[in-house]
This record gives C-alpha cells, structure tokens and sequence, in this order.
C-alpha cells in the first residue's frame, strides 16, 4: 500500500512528524534505524537531520548527505499517532492524478497532449494548488483511460 505525505517535520532530535493523505499525523523516531542499518546513524546529527527532504506525493523522505531515505509505509506501521486532520478534496484529487498517470508510466507532458490542458496546469493540480473544474478533471482522466464517478458517503 501507497501512504502518501502531505507534510512533514523535523523535530528534535531524530523524530520526523508526518501528516498523510488520509488525515493520520504519525511521529517516527528515525533513530530505531540505527542499529540495523548503520548509515542512518548520520541522522544523529541534526544539521543532517533537518536538511531532510520530501515532495508532496512522493512515498519517501530524502537525506542527500548520507544517500538515503526512510519510505512511508515504514513511518506509517511503524510509528505513533499523534493527531489527525482533515484533508482537502484537492490534495486527495491531486495525489490520484499523480498516481494514476505514474502507474501508466506518462509524464505530465504526455498527459498534457493527450488531454488538452497544459502542463503546468497538470503540475498545479497534482500539487493541490488549484481548483480544476470538473470538466478539466474529466479531461485529464479519460486521457488516462479512467471515468469518473461522484460518490457521496
């Protein structure tokens, strides 16, 4: 399973605070790596430590000065839940985007000609930082091969 981020911080002295696309906020305390995998230990330091980065959507928190990365689903099984907030309909509509085109292996520029809209639209959507009309979102789906349906619980 996928466990998407939309937000995460770095707090003192190891412990990533990870807010996911389905409103869970999960502490993980990356230092419970160290033992088994010896070039975590670097995380120690928190220069290193904070210089951690993600994108939103990606399945994995990113380290340059040591080379590595902790995915999701280790921070999501494995840590605490501490909270939990709502996420928007633009978030959620934005990861599945993303998340369909990358399974069909497409970039946002073949989408883009496919579809019709451009691709810094594309980008903006799949970042949540637009509102798309509906007809723009059938657009992009039925690009992809998918329908949509609304469904309201």
């Amino acid at each position: 399973m996928l466990y998407a981020l939309t937000n995460v911080k770095f707090l003192k002295p190891t412990t990533l605070e990870c807010t996911f696309l389905d409103g869970k906020i999960i502490q993980y305390d990356v230092s419970n790596l160290f033992d088994k995998y010896p070039v975590y230990k670097g995380l120690a330091d928190e220069k290193v430590f904070k210089k951690g980065v993600f994108h939103y959507g990606w399945d994995l928190i990113y380290w340059e000065d040591i080379d590595e990365a902790v995915d999701t689903t280790t921070i999501y099984e494995d840590g605490t839940v501490v909270g939990h907030v709502e996420t928007t309909i633009n978030q959620k509509l934005g990861f599945l985007l993303s998340k369909v085109r990358e399974e069909q292996e497409m970039s946002q520029t073949e989408l883009a000609k496919l579809s019709h809209i451009d691709q810094a639209d594309i980008s903006r959507i799949e970042l949540a930082e637009g509102n798309p009309t509906l007809k723009k979102i059938d657009k992009l789906f039925k690009a992809l091969g998918k329908n949509i349906t609304i469904d309201i619980e």
